[in-house]
């Protein structure tokens, strides 16, 4: 895998996980030693007139439970890392196109009982603070979206080594990260097709939050059930208007 690749993996997986699990010590199996400074080194885009035509996009199955339309054919990146309360198994699939664009996705698998100790928002907020930390970017645009009935959100983030598009959704105990990183003075013509193409297969049904306060073996770092710490935090919740336009149908068991 490239180092342009292995960074992306590296803070797809932070993402998931966010500084809070960081802050206690998790010790991820997907990262590598490049720098984000790469970006800029391997995402260069070739003059206009050299300019490739698009990859045609492709249906990618999962084991996991997913279809998704991707420009290739990706090559699974699986892993475990150690949180408190129990462990998260991840994978991702990430990929480039001739332009440079690159685009991933990615499931974080949570011991439930951390699910149900926390809100969604927690989850979902987290990934996008760990890519903002990441990338020593700034929210450029969110908001609160759904797929097939289960919450999600929206972002874009910018940052001095690029643009990243990105939604992520709760589903069940499984956090999904869709992300296409590109240089935005040329743009990811394939973006909204890829960023709109998830679809689960026989998703677990939604979980229900614990109403009152959990203990903290059942949370991340905090001692009421939050996900984050106080210099990661999980993120504004106040993140738009919502948007359903992913989806509502009912979750299928």
């Amino acid at each position: 895998m490239s180092s342009l690749s292995r960074l992306f993996a590296a803070f797809v997986t932070i993402s998931l996980l966010g500084a809070a699990c960081a802050n206690q010590g998790a010790a991820t199996t997907a990262g590598g030693s490049s720098t984000v400074e790469e970006v800029n080194e391997g995402g260069t885009t070739p003059p206009a007139e050299e300019a490739r035509p698009a990859t045609q996009l492709q249906k990618l199955s999962a084991p996991e439970g997913f279809n998704v339309m991707f420009p290739g054919e990706p090559q699974p990146q699986r892993g475990e890392v150690a949180i408190p309360g129990g462990k998260v198994k991840t994978a991702a699939w990430t990929i480039s196109d001739p332009s440079g664009v690159l685009y991933s996705i990615s499931t974080a698998d949570y011991p439930e009982k951390i699910v149900a100790a926390n809100p969604s928002s927690a989850f979902l907020n987290e990934g996008k603070t760990g890519l903002v930390n990441q990338l020593k970017g700034t929210i450029k645009s969110e908001e609160d979206i759904t797929l097939q009935g289960y919450p999600g959100k929206s972002f874009t983030v910018s940052s001095d080594n690029g643009e990243v598009r990105a939604r992520n959704f709760l589903v069940g105990p499984r956090l999904y990260t869709l992300l296409v990183l590109f240089n935005p003075s040329i743009g990811a013509p394939q973006a909204d097709a890829f960023l709109t193409s998830l679809e689960l297969v026989n998703p677990p049904p939604a979980i229900t939050p614990a109403t009152s306060a959990t203990s903290t073996d059942g949370g991340m770092g905090t001692t009421d059930g939050g996900m984050g710490t106080t210099d990661a935090g999980t993120g504004s919740t106040d993140a738009g208007t919502g948007s359903t336009d992913a989806g509502t149908a009912t979750p299928r068991r």
